[in-house]
This record gives C-alpha cells, structure tokens and sequence, in this order.
C-alpha cells in the first residue's frame, strides 16, 4: 500500500500516519568537466540520449547516500548539517524535483517547496504576485482576493510604506523571501518544505512564521524546516533529522540532535 493510501485511510486512537516515506534514497548529480568543446549544446545532449553514451569528461556528484527515514502528520522536522550536506538536495527529491539515482521515496499528496529562490514575477506588484500565487495553490479568485490583505499583513511588506503596489523588483531579498512564506503559509498544506525562507525575516516575523508553522502541523500537515539558524529549529521542530556529506548523522530528539551537530562542529 501506497504511503498516499495509508494518509487517507481513517487514523486509530494513537495512529501515527505517514506522510513521506525515504528508503534508500541515492542522487547522483552528472556536472560536465571543462575542456569538451560543444558538449554542453543541445545537439550532443539529443545525441547523448539516443546513444546512451556518456560524455568524456563527465563527473559525478554522489550528493545523497542511501538516506532513509518517515515522516509523520502533525510533524516538523528540522533539517540541519553543513554547507553542502545534503539538505536542500533531499527536499528537493521529496518534492520530485530532482530524480532520485536509486531507492524509493513515496508521499502523501503533492509537497510543496517553499525557498528563497521561489518564483515571483519582478515585474508584477507585490499584491499582484499574492493573487497569482493563491490561484497556483488552487484557490479560487474569491478566495485569492480576500485572503489577499492578510497576506500581505502577515508578511510585513508595507510597514515602511505601500510597497504592495509596487513592483517585486523594487523589494529586497528580506521582503521577497517574507512575502514568499506567507503566500505559501495561506494554504494547508499536506507537506510544506521550507528551505531557508524565514532567515531572511526580522525577529518580528521570525516569531510570526514559527507560529504559523505551528498551525500548519495542528492542522494535520507535515512540514520540513532548512535553517542556519538552530535556534529557530529548537523553537519550531520536535524532531531534526542531521545530514553530512549526504549520509544522516542523526535522526531524533531535535535538542539531542543538534547537541551532537554542535559538538561535531566544535571538533572540525
């Protein structure tokens, strides 16, 4: 049975129902070498395709190792390790971005990804951008314009100013990251991945989207945090998953888990 099938089915008095499930999960990255003239065109890529040859010069990146774990609803699990560890890779396996090389990953409806590199339209408004986003998450256009002010409340974008009405283009990276979150916050979400979306906030919204991540696992949801920042784990994430060189250190506790990251920094 399918990890999608066992979400639906009715949850017994202390059931725990999986909503991702990792076994064995191998990515492999294939990055052309320098020093192979035309081997990038589209022309040698078609042909590589048709013959099944591999290009000279062409390196590997083993960059997830064989992870494997469950997540549950009503979770949120903080993912943390290095620069280079893994991380961002594995959510975007888990949100069928990235082809996996080996194993099986299987999940509960569709996640969603949520990153600092998000697309939001530069030339649109801010307020624009909000309607375009409800309507990708599948809202209806009522429901897009009156969820609109709230949105845009929550992620703080006008409190120096009516910057809603002005182009994305014209925001900072802080406010285009806090305006991504929050649109993405607006719905309920069976899997919400959050790649180091709330970094870029003041301390203000840090405690605003903690909250609202709070609420995404009250209502069922299962969500996954990326941060640099620990604290901000410790204050959202029971459970934190350590991931280095593309292998999993640590899988527990987050309080325990981030001791042992901690420590193994300490000794690098």
């Amino acid at each position: 049975m399918g990890v999608a099938e066992v979400a639906e089915r009715p949850a017994e008095a202390g059931q725990r129902i999986p909503t991702v499930i990792v076994d064995d999960v191998h990515v492999v990255y294939r990055v052309q070498g320098p020093g192979t003239p035309g081997s990038g065109s589209p022309v040698a890529a078609l042909s590589r395709m048709l013959t099944g040859k591999r290009t000279p010069g062409l390196r590997e990146v083993h960059a997830i190792k064989g992870v494997s774990f469950t997540a549950y609803r009503g979770e949120a699990i903080g993912l943390i390790g290095s620069n280079g560890s893994g991380k961002s890779t594995i959510l975007r396996a888990i949100a069928g971005l990235l082809p996996i090389e080996k194993g099986g990953l299987y999940t509960a409806g569709q996640p969603s990804l949520l990153g600092v590199n998000a697309a939001l339209m530069n030339d649109l408004s801010g307020e624009r951008n909000v309607e375009l986003g409800c309507l990708a998450m599948g809202m209806s256009k009522a429901d897009a314009k009156k969820n609109s002010p709230s949105i845009i409340e929550f992620s703080g974008i006008n409190e120096r100013g009516d910057f809603a009405s002005l182009p994305m283009r014209t925001y900072s990276s802080g406010m285009a990251a806090r305006l991504r979150f929050a649109i993405a916050a607006a719905k309920k979400h069976d899997v919400l991945l959050i790649d180091e979306a709330l970094a870029t906030g003041d301390a203000r919204f840090r405690k605003r989207s903690e909250a609202r991540v709070r609420e995404l696992r009250a209502e069922a949801g299962t969500v996954f945090l990326v941060s640099h920042n620990n604290q901000s784990i410790i204050d959202t994430c029971e459970r934190a998953i350590w991931l280095e060189s593309g292998e999993i250190r640590g899988d527990g506790p987050t309080a325990d888990v981030i001791k042992e990251y901690q420590q193994y920094m300490n000794r690098k």
